[in-house]
């Protein structure tokens, strides 16, 4: 069954409320890296919230643009998870994490280059076949850029998907806070967008730290981004949409009701993209 409508991110202090409180929420996204141990109650959690909801699954450990080998024992425990609870799909982050086997545990840019972009294709294609599907791979926020760039960041995304045949995951605060701190116009990165490969979008809060924007995921929507969320629904129609929150997580219910606001921008822009 195909996946629609909209979702938050599944986090521990909601478990309970999942189970428990009717919500009016259509879908998970389960952090990957939370579910590859064994037993334990974070997994016993997830299959019972299984039962009960769809999910997807997002990764932050792929380091799909790293110069390592592919970690192939992480994939073969990202296959392990996904066979168990039936994810409608697997994303990452088109970034690197790390190098020389050193784990930076953040989301690093990419060199926007041919040379990076076909390697970044070719370790798709391995992550693809071992996890037997496609992935969806995500835009990341970014503070800064290479001289050595030879095109924008949205022609680099565009050019993986298609010649790696994935799909993509359109952060929308993502492009909002790089847009800021790049000097770039967020429409334009949008438009360039394959609409045949936009399969979901994340809504998130930001830190503004008056030169630049931060991408905490610890504030509500602000006012822009829920702007360029619309042009985004007026572009690629009704797209799978989920918020994600991190830190200063609230009640599940003012989640929700954050969600419902995404729910109104939808069913006003959807038409403009039929």
């Amino acid at each position: 069954m195909k996946l629609s409508g909209f979702g938050l991110g599944l986090r521990t202090p909601h478990y309970e409320a999942l189970l428990n409180e009717p919500h009016a929420i259509d879908w998970l996204e389960v952090i990957t890296e939370n579910y590859l141990v064994p037993g334990g109650k974070p997994l016993d959690y997830l299959d019972r919230i299984r039962e009960r909801f769809p999910v997807v699954m997002h990764g932050v450990s792929l380091s799909i643009g790293s110069t390592d080998p592919m970690d192939l024992e992480y994939l073969k425990m990202v296959r392990a998870l996904a066979d168990r609870i039936e994810p409608h799909w697997i994303s990452d982050h088109l970034c690197w994490t790390g190098v020389e086997g050193r784990n930076l545990h953040d989301l690093l840019p990419l060199p926007y280059t041919e040379e990076a972009l076909s390697s970044v294709v070719a370790r798709v294609g391995q992550v693809q076949d071992a996890l037997g599907r496609q992935i969806l791979l995500e835009n990341v926020s970014s503070y800064l850029s290479y001289h050595a760039d030879e095109m924008s960041e949205w022609e680099f995304l565009r050019e993986v998907a298609s010649r790696a045949d994935c799909n993509i995951l359109l952060d929308i605060n993502n492009i909002y806070v790089s847009s800021v701190n790049h000097g770039f116009d967020a429409l334009t990165y949008l438009q360039a967008m394959p609409k045949s490969r936009v399969r979901q979008f994340h809504l998130a809060g930001h830190s503004d730290l008056g030169g630049h924007l931060i991408d905490t995921h610890d504030h509500p929507i602000v006012a822009a981004v829920w702007e360029l969320y619309a042009r985004a629904v007026g572009l690629f129609g009704s797209v799978p949409t989920m918020i994600e929150r991190d830190d200063n997580i609230p009640e599940l219910s003012e989640l929700a009701a954050e969600l419902n606001v995404a729910r109104g921008i939808a069913a006003s822009h959807t038409r403009q993209a039929a």
